[in-house]
């Protein structure tokens, strides 16, 4: 993949993405991680760090759900993650808040200090090729083969993010 990519770190500053979802343990860390993964494998570490968090506070030091830690796993993804929650704060240390749903992206931008930081967040399927503008959905209360479709989903959605705002 990275041979598909032409770099482009010149006159960029590092770029920070944060990723939302109700508990930090399925959708949010999942996307961290691919991202993550993503970046390293692209020599992309020096021009964009990431990182997830939660609307709620059920999971607050909590790892990821089992079944999302198997998925990043069978995807040769290692991982490891304690569970938060999103911050006013976040809105002036992340250039990109991606929420995984409407309510998490309502719920964030309630918090926005000001017009102009409430912008940064948005629903990070904006840039699937697929499906783009919609939701993430939650796996928590399906199955395994529902947490392998979130990470289809948010695997693509990372490259076009990727293509978009660092190759030419």
């Amino acid at each position: 993949m990275s041979g598909f990519y032409k770099i482009v770190l010149d006159c960029r500053s590092m770029k920070k993405v944060l990723f939302v979802c109700l508990g930090n343990i399925c959708r949010s860390p999942m996307a961290e991680a691919i991202l993550k993964n993503k970046i390293e494998k692209l020599g992309l570490s020096s021009a964009l760090e990431c990182d997830s968090c939660g609307t709620a506070n059920y999971h607050i030091g909590d790892e990821p759900d089992y079944r999302t830690m198997k998925i990043l796993e069978n995807n040769g993804i290692k991982f490891k993650h304690l569970g938060r929650q999103f911050s006013k704060t976040d809105f002036e240390t992340f250039d990109f808040i991606f929420a995984m749903d409407k309510e998490n992206l309502r719920n964030v931008q309630k918090l926005a200090p000001n017009e102009t930081l409430k912008q940064k967040a948005m629903l990070f399927r904006e840039y699937d090729p697929v499906d783009g503008g919609r939701e993430v959905p939650d796996p928590y209360y399906g199955t395994i083969k529902n947490f392998e479709e979130v990470y289809q989903m948010l695997d693509r959605t990372c490259d076009c993010f990727i293509k978009k705002h660092f190759s030419e």
